[in-house]
């Protein structure tokens, strides 16, 4: 009895789900990829790396190195790994850069890298591949640096990663950069990592839950040497900031509205601050100045009345400004009053004492 396959064959094709497609052939030896899984890049296209899962003899990079990597230079002792899609013979593989600042590489040979920033090394490399592979992508990494670094943020006239290079201090690091820009502010931070230790100051406060030490020093005290403690022995991996300089602000009747910049000063006085702004206007009312200072953990503001002319006078003691406070000078009511009515009295009291000579 003959048995036609036909009608079965239908039968079970009516049977699948609506919109299933036949997978197609895998290669020998290989099982095809499960439902959802994500499926392997297309020949040329960058290979996303995973987040939190270094490579082959890379060590984890130290918590804020992500953002500033890029502009780390390279240099004699550095060990780095490279990563280039498509190119296994230099790929995942620890090369120490010698003394003078080349490493030799499979394909490739002596290449140099002292000197170079990862960014520029990394772009280096892809030109270099492009006779190798069509579209080269390459990430490259330190594995292990030459020496302990810092970082250094903010209105320096050098920012980035500063090598320790040995036992420095706070005042011979900043030394080595160049110090601050001139609208920096008058107070350096420094934050440490707690497995360093916590700031040996007393007014350093510690995070537990970042796991950091931080402590804010004043310029002044570092350059006239107020207190030799504040000049901190820096450990691996501080970061250094400092802020733009803070502003007090002048506002009513002065010749400029604007705010000035403190620089390294911790406040100014209200007569040098009337001084830079070019001085009161006719209309002022210097005896009735005030000035609203900001309450601390809050929004509001506090009123300090400023008798300017007294000031000026030598009559009261100069009054110091300090960061965020603003200075009112209000105009002069009566003053202002006169200058409103004087246009309006004067022709009138004209027009009368000519219409009475006529009629006389």
């Amino acid at each position: 009895m003959k048995t036609t396959l036909g009608p079965l064959i239908l039968w079970v094709g009516f049977a699948l789900p609506m919109g299933a497609q036949q997978s197609p052939p895998s290669p020998a030896g290989q099982q095809p990829a499960p439902i959802g899984s994500p499926q392997p890049a297309p020949i040329g296209a960058a290979v996303p790396a995973q987040e939190g899962t270094p490579t082959l003899g890379q060590q984890p990079e130290p918590t804020g190195l992500e953002n500033i990597r890029p502009t780390y230079v390279l240099g004699p002792g550095d060990q780095i790994s490279i990563n280039a899609f498509e190119v296994e013979e230099i790929s995942d593989k620890p090369f120490r850069i010698d003394s003078q600042g080349d490493i030799n590489l499979p394909l490739l040979g002596k290449v140099h890298a002292g000197g170079l920033t990862i960014e520029q090394f990394e772009a280096d490399l892809m030109n270099r591949l492009k006779t190798i592979v069509r579209q080269p992508q390459v990430v490259v990494r330190v594995v292990q640096y030459r020496s302990d670094f810092v970082f250094f943020e903010g209105m320096f006239k050098v920012t980035g990663i500063v090598p320790l290079e040995g036992r420095r201090n706070l005042i011979e690091m900043l030394s080595s950069i160049g110090g601050t820009l001139p609208n920096a502010s008058h107070c350096i931070k420094v934050t440490r990592r707690m497995e360093f230790g916590k700031i040996p100051l007393p007014n350093a406060v510690e995070d537990p839950e970042k796991r950091v030490s931080t402590v804010e020093i004043s310029m002044g005290s570092l350059r006239d040497n107020v207190d030799p403690a504040d000049d901190i022995v820096l450990q691996p991996f501080d970061v250094i900031s400092v802020e733009r300089a803070e502003l007090v602000y002048v506002n009513g009747e002065v010749a400029r509205v604007r705010g000035v910049e403190l620089g390294e000063r911790e406040s100014i006085s209200a007569a040098l601050l009337i001084t830079m702004v070019g001085g009161l206007t006719k209309d002022a009312d210097a005896t009735k100045a005030r000035v609203l200072r900001p309450i601390l953990n809050t929004a509001k503001r506090s009123e300090i009345p400023l008798n300017l002319k007294k000031i000026q006078l030598g009559q009261e003691n100069d009054f110091p400004l300090l960061p965020n406070d603003i200075l009112v000078v209000p105009r002069n009511g009566t003053r202002s009053a006169m200058r409103t009515v004087l246009p309006i009295v004067l022709p009138t009291a004209a027009s009368l004492i000519i219409a009475v000579l006529v009629f006389r």
